[in-house]
C-alpha cells in the first residue's frame, strides 16, 4: 500500500499542473494573445492546450523505452521533474504587452514540455501500480491512478474556487493565474524527493538480463511483436480519452459559451461532477475484480454511442445548476466503466519488458489526436455553426472502442501481470 500511495502522490501533482491549465484558461488566455472577441481567444489557448498533447507520443515512447530499460522509478522521478520545470515557465512567463510573441511562444515552449511530461507519466505510472498491486484487488488498487488524476484536475478547479472567491475578476486575469502554476511546481519538488523513494517494482527486477536490455532498437522490436495489443489499445484510448476530455476538460467552457452559465457557475458545478467522479473509480475498480474488465468496457462503449449525443444537447439546455451537476455526473458514471480500469487493461496486455512502452506509446498516440484535440475540435464545430456535429464526433468514437472491447479477451483472466 505504501508503493501505492507514494505512486498516487506523484501522480496527483502531475496531472494537477497538466490541468490547471485547462481551468485557468478563461484568464491567462489574453496576457498570453492580442486582445480580441472570447472565442478567438478561447480557439488559441485551445490550440496550444492541443498542441501540447502532440508531444505526449514522443513522451510516452521515450520514457516509456527509459522506464522499460532503467525502471519504473526512474522514469516516473524524471516525468515529475519535468511537469515542474514546465510549470513554473508558465507561472513566471512575460505576457503579450511586455515581450510580444515571445511570451505564446514562452507558453507553447511550457505545454511542450509538460506534454513529454505527462505523456510518459501514464504509462510508467499505470504499469508500476499494476504491478505493484495485489493481484486478488488489482483493480481496486490500480483504479487509483485514475482517483490522483481524477483528484489533480479537482485540486486545479478547487483552487480557483477559493481564488475566485477571494480576488476580483480584475486580479485573476492580471496576476492570479500565476498562482497554481507555482503552486504545481513548488508541489513537483517535493513529489520529485518522494519519488525518490520508492522501490522498484518486482516485475522489473525479475527480468532476465536478456530481457533487462538497455538496447532501445531491441525494445521496439519486441513492442511490435504485439500488434493487435497495440490496436486494441490504441482504438481503446481513441474514444475513450475523447469522451474524457469532453466530459472533464472541455466541460466548463461549454457551459460558458453555449449553456450561458457564468465562469463561477461552471467552476463549481464541475468540481462537485468531478468529486463524484473520483469516488466511483475505486467502486468500478472493485467490480471489475468480480466480474472481470470486458464487461465494464463494453457497457461504456454500448452507453457511450447511444448516449453522447442526447446528454450533451440536454446540458447545452440546462439552465439551472442542479440539473447540469445531475447530466454531468451521469455522464461521468457511464465514463467510470473505462477510466477505472483503462491503465489496469492496458498494462495487463503486456510483457513486464515492454509493458511501460507498450502502455504508454499507444496511449499517447490516441490521447495526442483524439483526446487533446477535443476542446480545439468542439470550439471549431461551434465557430462554424454546427456545434452539434462535435457530439456525434464523439459517439462514434466511443463506437469504436466498443469494437475493440468486444474483440478483447478479457485481462483479468488472462492478465499477462504474473508472467514475464
Amino acid at each position: 500500500m505504501r508503493q501505492i500511495l507514494g505512486g498516487s502522490a506523484g501522480n496527483l501533482v502531475e496531472w494537477y499542473d497538466w490541468y490547471a491549465y485547462s481551468a485557468f484558461a478563461l484568464y491567462f488566455g489574453p496576457a498570453f494573445f492580442p486582445k480580441g472577441d472570447a472565442l478567438a481567444q478561447a480557439l488559441n489557448t485551445a490550440a496550444v492546450f492541443a498542441v501540447g498533447f502532440l508531444m505526449r507520443p514522443i513522451g510516452g515512447w521515450l520514457l516509456g523505452l527509459y522506464a522499460d530499460a532503467k525502471g519504473r522509478k526512474a522514469a516516473l522521478t524524471l516525468s515529475v521533474a519535468m511537469m515542474c520545470a514546465g510549470s513554473l515557465i508558465v507561472a513566471v512567463a512575460p505576457t503579450y504587452e511586455q515581450a510580444g510573441i515571445v511570451a505564446p511562444l514562452l507558453l507553447l515552449f511550457a505545454r511542450l514540455v509538460q506534454g513529454l511530461s505527462v505523456g510518459g507519466e501514464y504509462g510508467a505510472s499505470a504499469t508500476f501500480m499494476s504491478e505493484v498491486a495485489d493481484e486478488k484487488r488489482r483493480g481496486f488498487l490500480a483504479s487509483f491512478q485514475y482517483v490522483t488524476l481524477i483528484g489533480g484536475q479537482l485540486l486545479a478547479l478547487g483552487l480557483l474556487v477559493v481564488m475566485q472567491a477571494g480576488l476580483s475578476d480584475d486580479q485573476l486575469h492580471e496576476w492570479g493565474w500565476r498562482v497554481p502554476f507555482l503552486v504545481g511546481a513548488l508541489c513537483a519538488v517535493l513529489v520529485f524527493w518522494l519519488r525518490r523513494s520508492l522501490v522498484e517494482t518486482e516485475a522489473f527486477s525479475k527480468l532476465s538480463a536478456d530481457q533487462h536490455t538497455k538496447n532501445y532498437a531491441g525494445l521496439m522490436k519486441r513492442l511490435f511483436a504485439h500488434p493487435r495489443a497495440l490496436w486494441t489499445v490504441l482504438a481503446l484510448t481513441a474514444g475513450g480519452s475523447l469522451a474524457f476530455y469532453t466530459f472533464t476538460t472541455y466541460m466548463q467552457k461549454y457551459l460558458v459559451l453555449s449553456a450561458g452559465w457564468t465562469k463561477v457557475q461552471a467552476t463549481n458545478v464541475s468540481a462537485l461532477a468531478l468529486f463524484g467522479y473520483m469516488i466511483l473509480q475505486p467502486v468500478f475498480g472493485a467490480l471489475s475484480d468480480r466480474i472481470g474488465r470486458r464487461p465494464l468496457l463494453i457497457t461504456f462503449g454500448v452507453l457511450g454511442t447511444l448516449l453522447t449525443v442526447p446528454a450533451m444537447t440536454a446540458i447545452g439546455q440546462a439552465r439551472d445548476p442542479v440539473t447540469g451537476f445531475v447530466l454531468m455526473l451521469a455522464a461521468l458514471t457511464v465514463l467510470s466503466c473505462y477510466t477505472a480500469i483503462s491503465g489496469l487493461v492496458k498494462a495487463e496486455m503486456f510483457p513486464a519488458d515492454v509493458r511501460a512502452l507498450g502502455v504508454g506509446l499507444p496511449y499517447a498516440v490516441g490521447v495526442a489526436v483524439f483526446g487533446g484535440s477535443a476542446e480545439y475540435v468542439a470550439l471549431a464545430f461551434k465557430s462554424a455553426g454546427v456545434e452539434a456535429g462535435f457530439f456525434w464526433y464523439v459517439a462514434g468514437m466511443c463506437a469504436i472502442a466498443l469494437i475493440a472491447a468486444i474483440a478483447l479477451p478479457d485481462t483479468k483472466a488472462n492478465s499477462r501481470i504474473e508472467t514475464r
